[in-house]
């Protein structure tokens, strides 16, 4: 037929790509990609700090998949840092089509030793680089009059803090916020932005890493098990995709229903066959 033209191949940038969830991220889109037709579904451009597990990720994805991947080691707390890698990713492979922040830290930090240092760097990599790539990429889709999709990875934490957990909290929380706003602002352009929040996904980090103590205590959900990093994998591409393309302004929870309540707690009273229906007496 004439007038026909072939898509171009998709491109997805993957921040934190190098290992755990946003790992995961880059495995799941070349994993689908490996089974569609056509020489050049899509781009990887993954992004992180460590250089060289960034390198071996890559090559897992080439050897597995036959992916085409980019990397590109980044500190994304550089106040310059997180617009440049979208804008590199942009000139030299193209118009990106999703970007999925996944890059952050969760040190525990007791409010009682917070340092201006300490809590700068944590909401530079956890809030100011998702709001500083999305904004590049808002600026370049917009004036090459592009869709695109953003997907930031938020966390259970944003909606209940935790004993030495203030600091990350409050970076998720500010992040939410920030998804809201910039779904608002950039819908009429056709750009969605929306959000993931993981449950508890253990991902054997060496930088992150969670005591078995810890582990313990907040696996319980109604589903029975902690999450893993294909579980929040999904959910990105999902709602990163044309499935939910009227979705925008949204956090998606995968916690295995962990945010339902608090099915730990005990009983305020026994259950007893007759409470059903005898009304207490504060109703």
């Amino acid at each position: 037929m004439t007038g026909e033209t072939t898509p171009r191949p998709a491109h997805v940038l993957v921040t934190g790509a190098a290992r755990g969830i946003g790992g995961a991220v880059a495995e799941e889109y070349a994993r689908v990609w490996s089974g569609l037709d056509g020489p050049d579904v899509g781009t990887l451009t993954l992004v992180d700090r460590d250089g060289e597990r960034l390198a071996e990720t890559a090559r897992t994805l080439r050897e597995r998949y036959g992916a085409h991947v980019v990397t590109d080691a980044v500190d994304l707390t550089g106040d310059d840092a997180p617009a440049a890698a979208v804008a590199r990713a942009w000139e030299t492979t193209g118009p990106l089509d999703v970007l999925v922040n996944a890059a952050g830290a969760y040190p525990s930090i007791d409010m009682l030793e917070v340092t201006v240092a300490g809590w700068d760097r944590l909401f530079a990599l956890n809030t100011r680089a998702p709001v500083l790539s999305t904004a590049e990429l808002g600026r370049r889709a917009v004036a090459a009059g592009l869709p695109a999709s953003v997907v930031h990875i938020s966390s259970g934490a944003a909606l209940r803090a935790r004993p030495g957990g203030g600091p990350y909290a409050a970076t998720k929380a500010a992040l939410e916020m920030a998804t809201r706003a910039a779904a608002l602002e950039l819908g009429p352009h056709g750009i969605r932005v929306n959000a993931v929040s993981p449950g508890f996904v253990p991902v054997g980090s060496d930088v992150n890493p969670v005591t078995p103590e810890y582990a313990a205590a907040v696996s319980g959900n109604p589903l029975g098990r902690p999450g893993t990093p294909a579980d929040i994998a999904r959910a990105v591409r999902w709602i990163a995709g044309p499935e939910a393309e009227w979705i925008t302004g949204e956090v998606l929870r995968v916690d295995g229903g962990s945010s339902t309540g608090a099915a730990h707690l005990p009983r305020l009273w026994p259950a007893s066959p007759t409470s059903a229906s005898s009304p207490s007496s504060a109703g």
